[in-house]
């Protein structure tokens, strides 16, 4: 499984505006050198960002990116479902009918089964970790526990 490179480069650029003080701003320029990234790949980045509600933009010569509500509310598990979306949701199969126009395997489908528990195990770590989480340079999650105690998942019927 892999994360794309919007996802990761996103979450950078958002953590490098969550790192401002006071009442400060960061323009693209500014982000794009920090990350060693194209400035239209940061605005593109940036776009998506504060559509999804994440960061607010200010014009003008002092404007600039700055969060859109405190670090410890915004949750990794929104940020990258507006990056990129999700593993799998409800249109997944419809995605991947091959040459029909829907799966095969619409009624007895033991693969979207995994997904789905894939989609549930990832959903468990990403929606209890906050942008604040990440900001601690030690250790991010040392105040968030993503299992209390080793489980087996079971599969999903559907």
């Amino acid at each position: 499984m892999k994360f794309s490179a919007q996802e990761e480069y996103g979450l950078r650029c958002l953590l490098q505006i969550a790192r401002l003080t006071g009442d400060s701003s960061m323009t693209i320029p500014e982000i794009s050198k920090l990350e060693g990234l194209t400035q239209p790949h940061v605005a593109k980045l940036m776009m998506i960002l504060r559509k999804g509600g994440f960061i607010k933009s200010t014009r003008g010569q002092s404007g600039g990116y700055t969060l859109a509500q405190s670090a410890d509310k915004i949750v990794l598990g929104d940020v990258l479902n507006a990056l990129g979306g999700r593993l799998y949701d409800e249109e997944f199969c419809g995605k991947h009918s091959g040459h029909h126009s829907i799966c095969t395997h619409a009624i007895d489908c033991s693969v979207r089964s995994v997904w789905q528990i894939v989609q549930t195990a990832v959903d468990d770590v990403v929606y209890k970790i906050s942008l604040a989480d990440l900001m601690i340079q030690s250790e991010p999650t040392t105040n968030v526990t993503i299992f209390s105690e080793p489980r087996r998942l079971q599969p999903v019927r559907s």
